[in-house]
């Protein structure tokens, strides 16, 4: 759903979360920060294929306007599946590629977006994406369309106290650090956002409600990476978003603000 220039998405419970979208004006201020990236590394490239004028010009032209071609299609599939959505210019704009429903960022997506910018660049300075991009609902050019992919503004709010929403709490999951690593590096920056988010929101849900949405969330992290029985399946789904979040969110093992539960007879 879309409010003003912003993206609520709404969980089957009744919970929202909003994403602000990317105006015209940042988007195009990121794209010529890119557009410069490449044209610095496409000098670089046909200063390097210069030499290969001195054999053949026809195979130099051919090569430098090949070499332009995945240069300036290879710098936004890496950056973009590299930094999660984001390219030089996104960065420094704090602008980033999601999903349109929210969800990671796949490499598919990346491909057909970045595939696709020719044609949004038609006929000369982006005409075409521009033209979408003001008409559409969610502010898409056309690769964003065929990629179901939008541009959002990656505005940093003041984060809740993490010490004090995690305290007290053992988190069994940090006794597989390797897979704890691996699961920090598959959740998105949107899923954690609203995993945090319903931690800090548990108390204003219904019961029911809340049983609910924290299944739902612990159901997509627990299908990332599989931890063993005996460190995840005595773990609610409530405990388990909590764990999930801590790991994501904070650094170390953290046992002295979690200690592990002495076991009696």
């Amino acid at each position: 759903m879309i409010d003003e220039d912003r993206l609520v998405l709404r969980t089957p419970e009744g919970i929202s979360f909003s994403l602000p979208l990317a105006g015209p004006v940042s988007r195009l201020l990121a794209c010529a920060i890119d557009v410069a990236c490449v044209s610095v590394l496409s000098s670089f490239a046909g200063a390097g294929l210069g030499l290969l004028g001195l054999v053949s010009a026809d195979l130099a032209r051919a090569l430098m306007v090949l070499a332009y071609f995945v240069i300036s299609v290879g710098y936004g599939m890496i950056t973009e599946w590299s930094w999660r959505g984001q390219t030089l210019g996104k960065r420094i704009l704090q602008l980033r590629v999601i999903d349109a429903d929210g969800l990671r960022l796949t490499a598919g997506q990346v491909v057909v977006r970045n595939l696709l910018r020719f044609v949004d660049l038609l006929p000369a300075f982006y005409l075409v994406g521009g033209a979408f991009a003001a008409t559409t609902r969610r502010a898409q050019r056309l690769g964003d369309i065929a990629a179901n992919t939008i541009v959002i503004r990656n505005v940093r709010v003041a984060q809740p106290d993490l010490d004090q929403l995690l305290a007290g709490k053992f988190n069994s999951l940090r006794e597989a650090p390797h897979l704890a690593a691996r699961l920090r590096h598959s959740v998105s920056p949107a899923a954690a956002a609203v995993a945090l988010q319903a931690l800090v929101r548990r108390d204003e849900l219904e019961p029911e409600a809340r049983v609910r949405l924290f299944a739902d969330i612990a159901a997509g992290f627990r299908s990332l990476v599989e931890f063993p029985p005996e460190t995840a399946d005595a773990i609610g789904d409530e405990q388990y978003v909590r764990d999930v979040v801590d790991i994501v969110y904070r650094s170390g093992p953290r046992a002295e603000a979690s200690p592990r539960p002495s076991i009696r007879p």
